[in-house]
């Protein structure tokens, strides 16, 4: 899953991405609106966090301009404490949640999980196919209830699969939403780690679909 984070504050920016990267996710950084309304129209992502108070293009300003060009990718703002203005402002501008700084950083990554699968239509924090799950708190993959060690990146190509389910997913759309913006777009990792997954959880878990891309569907006989 790839975030972006628009904070203005050096300090607060980088300490977000550091425990968003080490919990498993792609993350890019953004200082101030300008940039982040351009990253945030032009490249996917599947969550931002959004400080209001933001130099060049403010907040709110940045998040409505997002939903006037139809983009639909959840939005968390960070507000200021005991600031019931900002929330309702926020709110009514489009966003999906909130956190007031300061915050504990566990509830803030609580609350992204949690945006990201309502957003692709899963309630539980759990996702399955057939006997594989996939724990989104703690991070845990298991097949017929054993558990089943994933590198990093093979983790989160599978979350991806897991989190549009029974969906054809391009090459294109994972490398998109499982790096940041600095990988190499041309790098034919995914299928380097497609195979992998299959060697771990079975040659049948992932469909490649020539010309088109992957899926991960729900076996027959579940």
């Amino acid at each position: 899953m790839r975030l972006l984070i628009v904070e203005d504050e050096p300090t607060l920016g980088q300490q977000l991405r550091n425990a968003l990267e080490g919990a498993g996710y792609a993350v890019d950084l953004a200082t101030d609106g300008e940039e982040g309304l351009y990253l945030g129209s032009n490249e996917q992502y599947d969550a931002i966090i959004l400080d209001l108070g933001l130099p060049e293009i403010d907040g709110l300003t940045v998040l409505d301009r997002w939903r006037k060009e139809g983009k639909v990718t959840p939005v968390l703002v960070l507000t200021a404490r005991d600031s019931w203005s900002d929330k309702v402002a926020g709110l009514d501008a489009g966003a999906d949640d909130y956190v007031a700084k300061p915050f504990q950083t566990e509830e803030l990554i609580a609350r992204l999980r949690a945006l990201i699968r309502r957003a692709s239509g899963n309630a539980s924090a759990e996702l399955t196919a057939g006997d594989i799950r996939l724990d989104t708190r703690s991070g845990k993959v298991t097949r017929g209830g054993e558990p089943v060690k994933l590198t990093a990146q093979e983790y989160k190509l599978l979350s991806y699969l897991l989190h549009h389910k029974g969906k054809v997913v391009s090459r294109t759309e994972l490398i998109e939403h499982i790096y940041d913006q600095d990988f190499d777009r041309d790098s034919n990792t995914i299928e380097v780690f497609v195979t992998r997954i299959r060697k771990k959880l079975g040659a049948d878990v992932i469909t490649t679909i020539r010309g088109l891309g992957y899926s991960l569907e729900e076996p027959a006989d579940a």
